[in-house]
């Protein structure tokens, strides 16, 4: 098997001319050289240089593995230039996985953030739900899953990174009497008919549950619904009311109002959960800080 570096000292003595030559440009000795050429034609089975005069020329062997040298020393320096650009984060490819309301309104900016940092980075965009996304992350299909989340995730091989808390609201009826309030009681939602929008268990319907369940009482759910503008537009049409987190609220009905809600406000902790193994990307720290400032 021919070696590279010695196929590399061989284009230097072609390149210039002479074993001398090649020494003063490698930093090498003469006879370094000359025992470096002696090993690679051994290697070979051929003869590489022949003499003319005070320097060397190539045979047509030595003129062929001198011309694949070339080839070779422009793609270790393609090669090298590529991986200094992947441990820098300049380039490598990014798995994020994120959920409904969190790709309406917190992710597009931060991606648009991230690409303009690091344009090279491949972006691999998937909206899951957040127990498929936990799960991706885990195995290593996914490097970041922004999800709902309540306590600690511990598992081995994954960070958790809190971005922000999304306190839920409450939409009403324009003309409901609780509308004159700036400021709505838990309680007072009590007994009226709810839009239910958390209709999947999981943690956002946890928060719901566990909030009217600490003001002292189970909703009332007179209509189910699978996405907050469709509890919404039920609220305008009088239909009941409905508990909408901040992010979840999009464009106003002409025909409700938002109210904050209290004693107890629920809300939903939205994490970033990282692979261990990249979170030291220069890209994925990027993000996470990103997440984190709009979450401010």
């Amino acid at each position: 098997m021919l070696d590279v570096r010695r196929l590399q000292v061989l284009r230097a003595v072609v390149v210039g001319g002479s074993i001398s030559a090649a020494a003063r440009n490698l930093g090498y000795t003469p006879s370094a050289i000359s025992q470096q050429l002696s090993t690679l034609e051994r290697e070979a089975g051929a003869l590489l240089l022949e003499r003319v005069g005070r320097g060397v020329r190539p045979t047509p062997a030595g003129a062929l593995l001198s011309e694949h040298a070339e080839a070779l020393s422009v793609q270790l320096s393609q090669a090298e230039a590529e991986l200094a650009d992947l441990k820098a984060g300049r380039t490598g490819r990014l798995a994020i996985r994120y959920f409904a309301t969190a790709g309406a309104s917190l992710v597009p900016p931060a991606v648009a953030a991230l690409r303009s940092e690091y344009p090279g980075v491949q972006l691999d965009l998937r909206l899951l739900e957040p127990g498929e996304a936990l799960s991706q992350v885990e195995n290593g299909d996914a490097d970041v899953a922004i999800v709902v989340f309540h306590g600690e995730y511990r598992k081995a091989g994954v960070e958790q990174y809190h971005l922000l808390d999304d306190p839920y609201r409450v939409t009403l009826p324009k003309t409901h009497p609780l509308a004159r309030k700036k400021v709505v009681d838990l309680t007072d939602l009590a007994d009226e008919p709810w839009i239910n929008n958390e209709v999947t268990p999981g943690p956002c319907r946890d928060v719901l549950m566990a909030a009217c369940g600490a003001a002292g009482f189970v909703p009332n759910f007179a209509m189910e619904c699978e996405d907050y503008a469709t509890a919404q537009g039920f609220v305008a049409a009088g239909l009941g009311i409905s508990l909408v987190p901040v992010l979840g609220l999009g464009a106003p009905q002409p025909g409700a109002v938002v109210r904050r809600i209290r004693n107890p406000e629920p809300i939903r902790p939205i994490h970033a959960v990282v692979a261990t193994r990249s979170r030291d990307q220069p890209a994925v720290r990027h993000l996470i800080q990103v997440l984190k400032t709009r979450g401010a």
